[in-house]
């Protein structure tokens, strides 16, 4: 007696090979196109990557840059008149406090500038709403994009307070370096 046949064919590693009567074979499996997916995708990365690190670095806000620059312009080293208003705060002299230490790292998956920094306050009064400006700068030193933060501690007189990681904003990719400097602070 002659073996019948099926016609389903053979499978072969997981694959319908075929039974040799003129039908066509299934070769591209799901496999096969996942991996054609991830190739495509790793491609795609690989260029958008390259297109990315081709394109000139950003100069920062030009508005807020001329606002810092215009705050630096207006300090007065004398301390203001209290306003006819008793309960406003005066503005102080920053020739007595300073920025004694700082140092900043990336946080926010690399976007976001931390610094670390110590306030020194050598007045004879407490201060109070602190603002610093933070000017980054490539590694060659080329000036990049200013941030500035407003500290609503108060710095006790004759003493020094460390703010630890203050988030000052996003900063340039390109960013290697920052310099911290009061701006303005108020009695407490």
């Amino acid at each position: 007696m002659a073996p019948m046949k099926s016609g389903f064919g053979r499978i072969g590693r997981g694959r319908f090979v075929g039974n040799g009567e003129g039908r066509p074979r299934t070769q591209l499996s799901t496999s096969v196109w996942l991996k054609r997916g991830v190739l495509w995708l790793l491609a795609a990365s690989v260029v958008g990557g390259a297109l990315w690190l081709q394109m000139p670095p950003s100069e920062g806000n030009i508005v807020q840059t001329e606002q810092v620059k215009l705050a630096l312009a207006s300090i007065d080293p004398a301390p203001a008149t209290a306003a006819s208003d008793t309960s406003a705060a005066e503005a102080v002299g920053l020739d007595r406090m300073k920025i004694s230490s700082q140092t900043w790292r990336r946080g926010g998956l690399g976007s976001k500038a931390l610094v670390t920094f110590t306030v020194r306050n050598d007045n004879d009064y407490a201060v109070r709403d602190v603002e610093i400006v933070c000017a980054f700068a490539r590694r060659d030193g080329s000036h990049l994009t200013d941030r500035s933060r407003v500290l609503a501690d108060t710095v006790s007189m004759k003493s020094r307070k460390t703010f630890a990681r203050v988030p000052v904003g996003f900063v340039n990719v390109n960013a290697d370096q920052a310099k911290c400097s009061l701006v303005t602070a108020r009695r407490a």
